[in-house]
């Protein structure tokens, strides 16, 4: 479960909030009673770049048309003329 936090108490209290986010807890920091901010562990936020990357990857490979070595090493070599 996500702890909310006002910024107000975030902006008073945000050195005990780092550490517990340091500990993998995940904090919304709202203004107004509207999210505003998400304090996550930073290995969990690499780990969501590193999956929607390997997704668009995936994606990508699958609108592409199939490309042959002799491609490749032609794209390769085209590259080295600049």
């Amino acid at each position: 479960m996500m702890r909310e936090v006002q910024a107000s108490d975030a902006k008073t209290h945000l050195p005990q909030l780092l550490d517990e986010v340091e500990r993998g807890e995940v904090i919304l920091i709202t203004r107004h009673g509207r999210p505003v901010a998400r304090l996550v562990p930073e290995a969990i936020r690499r780990k969501d770049e590193i999956r929607t990357t390997f997704a668009a990857i995936r994606a990508l490979r699958k609108a592409a048309p199939p490309v042959s070595a002799e491609e490749i090493r032609s794209m390769i070599d085209e590259g080295r003329k600049y």
